[in-house]
């Protein structure tokens, strides 16, 4: 990062995750098209500077919630869910139709709070993210609300977008809010309260200023923001949050809007890869020297490598990577230990017919490795 603002943030990052809320896409029930319209030129000209976007969008609710012409006030779980699966149709054909004639493709991606929290369902919502990325498409991910109940649910997308985020491995997420970043206190009630540009550390003076919910429509206040800027930080990922009301909300963070950064701990590589080398492994894989060499080099732990497999583990946990002279590292295992042992030392063309389905490549990819 050139210099420590939101502008130059924005300016220098490669991955950027996008939350958007509903107060600001859905307006008395009905979409609020030409500001989304706007927002889709905005992310066109990240994607044409180079970024990957992923936009994390609240609003099929709302939108569920105006279509179905339910009452004003709290909605029962089954209104919510119903409303919610009418909304994510609109929701998505709305973002279809505006990338579209930018040539963007999109794609939906529906999560609960146990799609990240379980790690067979956080790795393969990962793997999803990143190839959908891999092939340009934009990800427009909201929470499952048709299924979710409070038990297993985020109940807002700022932190949502913020676990998102560091599973992608994004280097900024930038909260699109009807405030224009942290105060020291509510700017609406207080007028003497003071903005903050820059939070480099997230101290417990910080968290008291959080305060409630300032729209009907939003379920985050400044409280889930610094939460979510927790998460977002510590995974090596910067956070802002700035007012999204006016029409190019990205564009205006780019020329100089006011906004507040909350300043990323590190990389997100660095900050995975401290955050598996601190998991406890259930296994051991022992490989042979070519492997070891070939990891040294940046490379991922094929099959061929492997001389034999210690443990009972599942897809996801950690493995330690055992050399000839030692201990290497720490891996997440692309499969569970019964499918490793068959597969240990076989080329990698042959893991369909051993395993009769078509398996992953790597045993261990590389970026799923703390040595």
């Amino acid at each position: 990062m050139a210099a420590l603002s939101a502008a130059a943030a924005l300016a220098g990052a490669r991955r950027v995750v996008v939350k958007i809320g509903s107060a600001l896409l859905v307006e008395q029930g009905a979409l609020r098209a030409e500001w989304l319209r706007a927002l889709a030129a905005d992310v066109a000209e990240l994607r044409a500077g180079g970024a990957d976007v992923v936009l994390v969008s609240s609003g099929s609710i709302a939108l569920g919630r105006g279509a179905l012409k339910l009452p004003a006030g709290p909605l029962a779980l089954e209104q919510s869910q119903a409303a919610a699966s009418v909304g994510q149709i609109r929701l998505a054909r709305a973002y279809e139709e505006v990338l579209a004639p930018h040539g963007i493709m999109t794609g939906q991606v529906l999560l609960t709070l146990e799609d990240t929290h379980d790690r067979r369902r956080y790795l393969n919502s990962r793997a999803t993210l990143a190839t959908l990325l891999g092939l340009g498409v934009v990800p427009i991910v909201n929470e499952n609300d048709t299924i979710a109940t409070d038990e297993i649910r985020y109940g807002d997308n700022d932190r949502l977008g913020a676990q998102v985020a560091v599973t992608i491995g994004a280097d900024l997420l930038v909260l699109l809010s009807d405030v224009d970043g942290l105060y020291t206190d509510n700017p609406q009630t207080d007028p003497e309260a003071r903005h903050f540009e820059l939070v480099e550390t997230i101290t417990p003076e910080i968290e008291a200023m959080a305060g409630e919910p300032t729209s009907a429509l939003s379920k985050g206040g400044m409280k889930t923001k610094v939460m979510a800027a927790k998460t977002a930080v510590t995974g090596g990922c910067a956070m802002i949050i700035t007012a999204g009301a006016g029409l190019h909300p990205l564009r205006g963070l780019q020329n100089g809007a006011r906004a507040t950064l909350f300043v990323a701990q590190g990389d997100p590589r660095s900050a995975r890869k401290r955050w598996i080398a601190a998991m406890k492994p259930k296994g051991v894989v022992h490989v042979d020297a070519g492997a070891m060499r070939a990891l040294g080099q940046g490379k991922s732990l094929l099959p061929a490598g492997v001389t034999r497999v210690e443990g009972v583990f599942s897809r996801g946990d950690a493995v330690t990577i055992m050399g000839p002279l030692g201990a290497l590292g720490v891996g997440l295992a692309g499969y569970d230990s019964v499918d490793a042992r068959a597969i240990a030392g076989h080329q990698s063309r042959e893991i369909a017919q051993i395993l009769n389905y078509p398996g992953r490549v790597a045993l261990i990819h590389r970026d799923e490795m703390a040595l």
